[in-house]
């Protein structure tokens, strides 16, 4: 079985002054032990350094090199795995899109859940409760929030 990991897991697991920074730093540890396929989409990874990076978001900040220092430590167990948009991405994510109004926030949800649909994994950890609009997943929340 495989299952992919949000943004927003990442950032409370390195965010020590977040409420929910226990739980998701032993997720993520969880996570890395394994044996399951853990998968990270691109964009995700990157989120997390642009927005773990950014003084608006945090009041401790993390530096640039802190946080690619994490992504090597996410990428470094042999069970883990990046994923990217596929040929088949355009057409998933109009399709995940559907009748749904796709605008601001929710149109990398919809990204997100589209690339997942093209690399055969349909459970995503997150706690973002937007995700549950999009019926092909079936999303996690490990911290309860």
């Amino acid at each position: 079985m495989s299952f992919a990991v949000d943004v927003n897991l990442l950032l409370y697991a390195s965010d020590a002054s977040s409420p929910r920074h226990p739980k998701a730093r032993q997720f993520i540890e969880r996570c890395l032990e394994g044996p399951e396929l853990c998968c990270f989409a691109w964009q995700t990874l990157m989120s997390y350094v642009r927005l773990a990076t950014h003084h608006a978001i945090s009041a401790k900040p993390l530096s640039h090199r802190q946080a690619i220092a994490d992504v090597e430590a996410l990428l470094a167990p042999p069970h883990v795995r990046t994923i990217v948009e596929t040929e088949a991405f355009w057409p998933a994510y109009l399709r995940i899109g559907g009748a749904l109004p796709l605008r601001g926030n929710l149109v990398p949800d919809a990204h997100l859940a589209a690339v997942l649909q093209c690399n055969g994994i349909k459970t995503l950890y997150t706690c973002d409760r937007d995700f549950l609009r999009f019926p092909s997943l079936d999303v996690r929340d490990p911290v309860g929030s």
